[in-house]
């Protein structure tokens, strides 16, 4: 015959427990027969006797106690499951799964997960700060369930939504002589640079753009210090040791702090930035409710920033 199944386990174990059909039968809301035939149909699939039947109360036989713990086990396994299923499919359970890139904590994710925090308690929160690139890998491995990138990214597998943020690459000094006027690649490349995104230099947009335009210039932009993160470039570059680019939204508190002084590139070097998915796969109600609210908050970010103009 076939092999037991959970509802035939489960009227064994409590059959166990409680030592009576009846009461067994009791506890899961069903006639005795039901019950009864049940645990006589998982006997016969087992080819074992599994309980000695007197007339006060069923006692286990050696086989049916050796079947006991692991049906037991069985059973809350398939309970494990189904809380579960249930946890993934709730908003207000589970847990959210995102990455992005290294610097957006200084202006979504302390905001962001604060206040998803407060909406939903329950949910575990899991935020991976990565280059852009590492994390559409992460996503197209399913390693995360979504991510916020800087495009362009490869997006072999993803889905990848419209744009959800602009920002805008700006020169960053201490002297504020190098800082009048906007700033082409000519002048760019005569500067002391300190370039971020060292060890992805060669898929970091910025860095991609400001090559394409040296080109076209005829003319070379080498970085005196490259470093991984724009914080960093950005704290030596208030230190005097050179001059940085950094994005806006990522400067601009420091700038600001620190007495630094900023212009914009010319052109315009534009960044913009993205939810990526996994093409194939499903995305949580909680890690769904995390980006619309990511969305929201960037929204508001470029609704109360200043326009990106160089200072008078």
């Amino acid at each position: 015959m076939g092999l037991p199944t959970v509802r035939q386990l489960e009227y064994f174990v409590t059959a166990a427990r409680l030592g009576t059909f009846a009461a067994a039968a009791a506890a899961h809301h069903v006639a005795q027969p039901s019950l009864s035939e049940q645990i006589t149909v998982l006997e016969k699939s087992l080819d074992l006797a599994l309980f000695t039947r007197t007339s006060r109360r069923l006692l286990l036989t050696d086989a049916g106690k050796q079947l006991l713990p692991l049906a037991e086990r069985a059973v809350a396994n398939v309970t494990e499951v189904a809380d579960m299923s249930r946890r993934v499919k709730s908003v207000d359970q589970g847990t959210v799964s995102f990455g992005t890139f290294n610097s957006a904590h200084l202006y979504l994710l302390t905001d962001l997960i604060r206040e998803f925090r407060t909406r939903f308690p329950g949910v575990r929160i899991r935020v991976t700060g990565l280059n852009s690139a590492e994390v559409a890998d992460a996503v197209r491995d399913g390693h995360l369930e979504a991510g916020l990138v800087q495009l362009p990214i490869d997006d072999r597998e993803l889905t990848v939504t419209p744009s959800v943020f602009v920002d805008q690459a700006v020169y960053v000094t201490v002297d504020p002589d190098n800082a009048r006027g906007p700033i082409d690649i000519t002048t760019l490349a005569q500067r002391r640079l300190i370039l971020s995104e060292a060890r992805w230099s060669n898929d970091d947009p910025l860095r991609v753009s400001l090559l394409e335009r040296a080109q076209s210039a005829g003319v070379t932009v080498e970085p005196i210090v490259e470093v991984e993160f724009q914080t960093h470039a950005l704290e030596l570059a208030a230190q005097g040791v050179g001059d940085s680019l950094v994005s806006f939204h990522v400067g601009r508190s420091m700038i600001a702090r620190r007495g630094m002084f900023w212009a914009p590139l010319d052109p315009p070097v534009v960044e913009h930035y993205a939810f990526v998915t996994r093409r194939s796969g499903a995305i949580s109600p909680a890690t769904r409710e995390f980006m619309r609210l990511a969305q929201r908050i960037l929204a508001r970010v470029e609704q109360t920033a200043p326009s990106v103009d160089p200072p008078a």
